[in-house]
């Protein structure tokens, strides 16, 4: 597999049935730089013109974009531009050379006087990925005893996959991850969130990715569900292996047809774009993203 390069468009509009006075926003949508991904251009256009812009990384080191608007609107636009290069993975991921999953959870596990391991701060519970019992008995399905973490967690993608069904309309935002897991119906943030409720609930740590997918497919290839759309996914950590991301959405491992944004320990970290306004009422929302080979 070659380096790939990409045009991504991303567009938010909101329409208000009432005038807003002021609003602030933060959004996550300039693209990370990463050893695999090199961010060749970005710009975020906003209409009507704010009054005040910022930008800076976060804790988790993704790149911010905060604006704040001080005339009145009935409508707001966001158009977030990039161009990226995506270059395939160099390593060979050899999962059942990964160690026993006890033994990688049993070393997150805190002690006093002792330094946290690393990746320990994404074993804990956040608002969206939380521990559940009904959690842990649903992984322990593909985590028997003794089984190589990697091993184990891409049998627990592969399972998401098989097991649930792609549905737009049977989630929101505010869906519980035990409710996606009895109703087996969600979209991709549900099963990233899922996945690392799972892996949560054994003691190991696993953090949200958010970002884009390939808009047009290569010839032959099947279109990836979660196109012309934000995607999600999730990373596992490894001792061994450091940081492996998943796609239980798609079943696979992400690769060069993959964009990465950011991470973050749930979707409200990473959440595209976000705010407050003063009016509005009600509002409608529209998004379209687009993902083209340069």
């Amino acid at each position: 597999m070659t380096a790939a390069r990409y045009h991504i468009e991303h567009e938010t509009r909101y329409a208000y049935t009432a005038r807003v006075s002021t609003s602030q926003h933060v959004a996550h949508l300039a693209p990370r730089v990463l050893p695999v991904q090199q961010v060749e251009s970005h710009v975020l256009e906003v209409d009507p013109a704010p009054a005040q812009t910022s930008e800076r990384d976060d804790y988790f080191g993704n790149r911010v974009h905060a604006f704040t608007i001080l005339a009145p609107h009935q409508s707001m636009r966001a158009v977030s531009r990039s161009v990226v290069t995506v270059t395939p993975v160099s390593r060979e991921l050899v999962p059942a050379a990964s160690p026993a999953w006890e033994e990688v959870a049993a070393d997150l596990v805190y002690r006093k006087g002792v330094a946290l391991a690393a990746g320990a701060e994404f074993a804990h519970n956040s608002p969206f990925a939380a521990a559940d019992p009904a959690l842990a008995a649903f992984a322990a399905g593909s985590f028997v005893p003794g089984r190589p973490l990697l091993d184990a967690a891409m049998a627990l993608m592969h399972r998401i996959h098989d097991e649930f069904t792609f549905d737009p309309s049977a989630t929101s935002i505010t869906t519980p991850v035990t409710r996606v897991l009895a109703e087996r119906h969600g979209v991709c943030q549900d099963f990233a969130h899922l996945q690392i409720s799972c892996l949560r609930s054994l003691g190991l740590a696993a953090r949200y990715v958010s970002g884009y997918l390939l808009t047009d497919p290569p010839p032959g290839q099947p279109r990836l569900i979660g196109a012309d759309a934000s995607h999600a996914w999730l990373s596992v950590y490894c001792p061994t292996h450091g940081w492996v991301d998943l796609d239980p959405t798609n079943a696979c491992l992400p690769g060069v047809r993959h964009i990465t944004i950011g991470w973050g320990r749930d979707y409200g970290d990473v959440s595209p774009l976000r705010g407050l306004i003063l009016g509005g009422a009600q509002h409608a929302l529209e998004v379209a993203v687009s993902v083209t080979p340069v």
